[in-house]
């Protein structure tokens, strides 16, 4: 089985990148050893710029490799990680997500300092943990760590690290390249790219965009999901044996006037989201085994939130404008140099620095168009400064049989909040914090083509100003204030695995254990009042999860004829919150809300190489547990903190490629092929009778769907 280690530092990011090509069979295992390499050993993965055979991972990695990125129709990462089971994803609208892996979940307003998971972008800090505003069409591939990561990455990685490794001269084949399509509910879609190199210089230039109407579900057309998105990503590298290789990186990307719906099926509240940054990176070797990663970066976030609310949660009136406006500025550093101590120990040491501002504006409008008592914003204005040192070892022994690693990191942070719009009484202060996270683990290659791990890791969520000083009300009604003796949340997993690899043939299995503790939780304190607080009891995640691939046409000897499945998948056995809520009703209060029990991925490639392909993706969605924020109908629940349990569904995708020449490529496809009706979240989905309540609704709707069967063609042209 080949996989392809795409040259690109990947500052800290452990990986494994696979593509669909396969190595010959090694059937002599005499052979292998002759060779000095197994089917493991030559799966390439990255840390920190320094490549590693996959054998020596003592942690499960999930690559969403070039091939598959191309294949999809995805309109979002959002859409392109859950075609791939990479954890439970909770569409609020065509703009905003929040996720979860192992226990881990990202903010609902895609924050990315209240993430447990981290989001990386080029392995920095991408700014936002709301992928859906980003577009997959100048990404490279994707790369997930599943499980705390904290001593490369620092705070946030409680539940797992996703990396969005763009597009490069490096990478890219010389060329220029044009993707068109258009489809159901007004869809229209563009991409063009460039890239080329000379004399040790490359760049890529790709510039898109798209705009879709409202989409339709079984039941009818469902109003205000309409977006509109558009970025471009320029990279110019150069590279020789001297100086190393040099990277200059500047994007933006967004999603605007997309249609926010939210639990009330608001029909006019809007969206403008987007994410810009500027990368410089350096990876270069010294001699004498010493080498380094250098990266510097500016990051600018933007959320404008257009969320009118003429009807409150409590039956009065509300306002006809509630726009929300919160902005982040990060810049950081990143050292990494590392050191090879002979043959067989290697040693990675880091320092990491950042600094933040964030500031929000906030203004309201009542629906009687009179005298409004403006509020504070949903965030309180705050800087922030981060500083970590780290070092990470791996022993290799027993003629390079076991691989050991062991880590630590300690992560100094402080947060200062700064006056905010409509909250005089704010009292400006400023709170530090620091923590130690650890890692320890260790991997057997136990035959050719089979490799045992085990793993020990921690990880942590530093509070927020906005956690420690809160003072808002929501579009709903509703007020929450800050706690300033808040502690940061933590977390500690132990996990096992093991990966076989025989050609054909790629299985990767773990099992693992999550313990999240100190969970930064909102409590009632008063009619329409909470406040953040530690919650007592912990969330406890145990799993189990599966990556495989099969070439079955190489293994049945079909020479012309291509026939690979994959599936990805994951069965979470427990899921157990021993800090809920008492005020919660029903069976399932004591089951972690917004987490899929069972998830899995499905896909079987066909065609003949060159000449056209067909894919056919299923997703599976397994039951999952929800105190719902939505307003139901009488009977729907017993109380508005009833638990439901919503039930498992399937998606279905199919997509065809017709390759006429070597440059021309067409392809159509079919979304949602059976037209399913569902929500990866919400109760109340789109149906007659609906059970959402109209007497709750803003303009008129009464459930959420995600969109019906949708049908797409188009072309690539490469020239």
């Amino acid at each position: 089985m080949r996989f392809s280690l795409l040259r690109r530092p990947a500052f800290g990011v452990l990986a494994l990148s696979c593509s669909v090509a396969l190595l010959p069979d090694i059937a002599d295992p005499k052979a292998a050893r002759a060779e000095d390499a197994t089917e493991l050993d030559r799966m390439l993965i990255t840390a920190q710029g320094r490549d590693e055979p996959r054998a020596r991972a003592a942690g499960t990695v999930q690559v969403i490799d070039t091939a598959t990125i191309r294949r999809s129709s995805a309109r979002s990462v959002t859409d392109l990680l859950a075609e791939n089971a990479v954890g439970f994803f909770s569409d609020w609208s065509p703009g905003q997500t929040s996720f979860n892996i192992r226990g881990g979940a990202t903010d609902g307003q895609g924050r990315d300092w209240r993430s447990q998971v981290t989001v990386l972008m080029n392995g920095r800090r991408a700014g936002t943990a709301n992928l859906s505003k980003l577009s997959p069409d100048d990404l490279d591939r994707i790369e997930i760590i599943r499980g705390p990561a904290s001593v490369i990455y620092g705070a946030q990685a409680i539940g797992g690290v996703v990396n969005l490794v763009t597009r490069s001269g490096a990478t890219e084949d010389p060329g220029s390249e044009i993707t068109a399509r258009a489809g159901s509910f007004g869809l229209a879609r563009g991409h063009a790219a460039n890239a080329g190199s000379t004399a040790g210089f490359d760049h890529y230039v790709g510039i898109g965009g798209g705009v879709s109407d409202d989409y339709h579900t079984p039941e009818g057309q469902l109003v205000n999901t309409a977006w509109k998105r558009g970025g471009g990503l320029a990279a110019l590298g150069f590279e020789n044996e001297t100086v190393g290789r040099i990277d200059l990186t500047l994007r933006t990307d967004g999603v605007y006037d997309a249609g926010f719906r939210g639990s009330q099926w608001d029909v006019d509240n809007v969206d403008d989201r987007r994410n810009a940054s500027l990368d410089l990176a350096w990876d270069t070797t010294f001699g004498g085994g010493l080498g380094l990663s250098a990266q510097a970066y500016a990051v600018r976030d933007v959320d404008s939130f257009h969320w009118g609310s003429e009807r409150q949660r409590n039956g009065t009136a509300g306002f006809s404008v509630d726009d929300n406006r919160r902005q982040l500025d990060v810049l950081g550093l990143k050292l990494a140099p590392r050191l090879a101590v002979g043959d067989d120990t290697d040693l990675l040491f880091g320092i990491d620095a950042e600094t933040a501002k964030l500031r929000s504006d906030r203004f309201r409008q009542s629906v009687s168009g009179g005298a409004t008592s403006q509020v504070p914003p949903y965030d309180i204005n705050q800087d922030t400064e981060d500083f970590g040192v780290y070092g990470e070892g791996v022993h290799r022994a027993f003629d390079d049989a076991l691989t050991l690693r062991a880590g630590a990191r300690w992560t100094y942070g402080r947060v200062s909040t700064r006056a905010t719009p409509n909250q005089p009484l704010l009292v400006e202060r400023t709170e530090s914090w620091d923590d130690v996270t650890w890692s320890v683990g260790a991997a057997w290659a136990a035959w050719p083509t089979v490799t045992l791990r085990a793993g020990v890791a921690t990880g942590f969520r530093a509070p927020t100003g906005t956690e420690l000083a809160a003072d808002f009300t929501a579009v709903g009604g509703g007020r929450t204030f800050g706690n300033p003796n808040l502690d940061p949340e933590r977390s500690l997993q132990y996990e096992i695995g093991a990966a076989h690899a025989d050609g054909p043939l790629f299985l990767d299995l773990a099992l693992f254990q999550n313990t999240i503790t100190d969970r930064i939780t909102t409590v009632t304190t008063g009619p329409d009042e909470r406040t953040y607080a530690n919650s007592v009891g912990d969330a406890v995640i145990r799993g189990l999860e599966l990556q495989a691939a099969y070439d079955i046409a190489r293994r049945l000897g079909w020479d012309g004829w291509t026939l690979i499945a994959r599936g990805s998948g994951v069965w979470n056995f427990e899921m157990r919150d021993k800090g809920a809520d008492a005020a919660l009703s029903g069976p399932y209060t004591d089951k972690l809300q917004r987490m899929h029990e069972t998830q899995a991925a499905l896909g079987i490639t066909t065609g003949q190489p060159g000449v056209w392909s067909l894919t056919t993706t299923a997703v599976f969605r397994g039951p999952l547990y929800y105190d719902t924020e939505e307003s139901l109908v009488a009977g729907a629940e017993p109380d508005s903190r009833y638990v439901h349990r919503k039930g498992s569904s399937w998606l279905m995708n199919l997509r065809g490629d017709w390759f006429v020449t070597e440059k021309l490529t067409l392809f159509a496809g079919v979304d949602n092929l059976f037209d399913v009706n569902d929500h990866p979240l919400f109760i109340a989905t789109d149906t007659v009778p609906s059970l959402g309540d109209p007497v709750s609704s803003n303009g008129g709707g009464t459930g959420n769907s995600q969109a019906g069967r949708a049908a797409y063609v188009g072309l690539t042209y490469r020239f």
